[in-house]
């Protein structure tokens, strides 16, 4: 679905197998950006290239055409496909410096975190064309630019974009969908990345992983107030469980149930999420 003049939107579905009887349904949104060229903006889990390269001939584009791949990081909804997207179009593929080790090897990311059918969502390993580094300009084309803006939090390396000819924010996973499970890996720097956002001089739509693309700019702003506010309770609820010699996953298993999340939600990942609060809980985290 075409959004701005350059932006498309396209969501894509996949499954999270935990096992034969518990299978968790999701979605995220991939972006295109046409021009003279077209350009990715991340390419979904394993066998989305085919889905992406349908949209295309639906819009009497070739895949051939795709001359930029941006991963805004490293998870497997995010790179599944890049190998493919990759092979059959030629493109370049870029991503940032801190988000090398998981993308360049999917093995190391499988070891250190092991998502439920990681395998069936990756297609392998892809080596960056374009190292980007914190706020970084890609020229794409004559007149059209991608300004990087390093939002970690999700991941180390998380990158959101802004492209300025459509006014457009590509915020990718930095903003908590409220009624969603949190997934981040250091709330400090969450916190840190969506102030950064807020910052962002005349932005007229954001496009996010999570949900459809907002247009309205009181919606924009209070998308990005109601996330802090999501991160600010889940790190009460933490901060207000902690006791003595008390295990990470034990503690995540006190704020799912505070926070009345879906039993999945106790697990390895969430529980880092969870403890990331650990070292803020004197430091006022939310006081601005």
């Amino acid at each position: 679905m075409q959004i701005t003049d350059h932006i498309h939107a396209l969501k894509t579905h996949f499954q999270l197998v935990f096992s034969p009887e518990r299978i968790v349904q999701r979605s995220v949104y991939l972006y295109l950006v046409f021009g003279e060229k077209v350009h990715l903006i991340d390419c979904g889990v394993k066998g989305v290239d085919q889905q992406i390269f349908a949209y295309l001939e639906a819009m009497d584009r070739k895949k051939e055409e795709i001359e930029t791949l941006v991963i805004s990081h490293s998870h497997p909804d995010h790179m599944g496909a890049a190998v493919s997207v990759k092979e059959k179009s030629g493109c370049k593929v870029a991503y940032h410096e801190n988000e090398r080790g998981w993308i360049e090897d999917i093995e190391k990311q499988y070891e250190e975190r092991p998502i439920p059918g990681f395998h069936t969502l990756v297609e392998g390993s892809v080596s960056p064309d374009i190292v980007l580094k914190d706020d970084d300009l890609l020229r794409l084309e004559d007149g059209l630019n991608l300004n990087f803006i390093h939002t970690p939090g999700h991941s180390r390396g998380s990158i959101s974009l802004y492209l300025e000819k459509d006014a457009a924010l590509v915020t990718a996973d930095a903003l908590p969908l409220p009624g969603d499970l949190p997934l981040y890996e250091d709330i400090g720097e969450s916190v840190a990345s969506i102030r950064k956002l807020q910052q962002v001089p005349n932005v007229k739509v954001v496009f996010s992983s999570w949900e459809a693309p907002i247009q309205n700019p009181t919606e924009i702003k209070d998308r990005m107030e109601e996330s802090l506010q999501l991160l600010r309770k889940i790190h009460e609820t933490v901060c207000s469980n902690i006791e003595p010699e008390q295990s990470d996953m034990a503690l995540c298993e006190k704020v799912v149930e505070e926070l009345s999340l879906p039993p999945h939600a106790v697990s390895p990942i969430m529980a880092k999420a969870f403890s990331s609060s650990r070292k803020y809980c004197d430091k006022h985290l939310f006081r601005r």
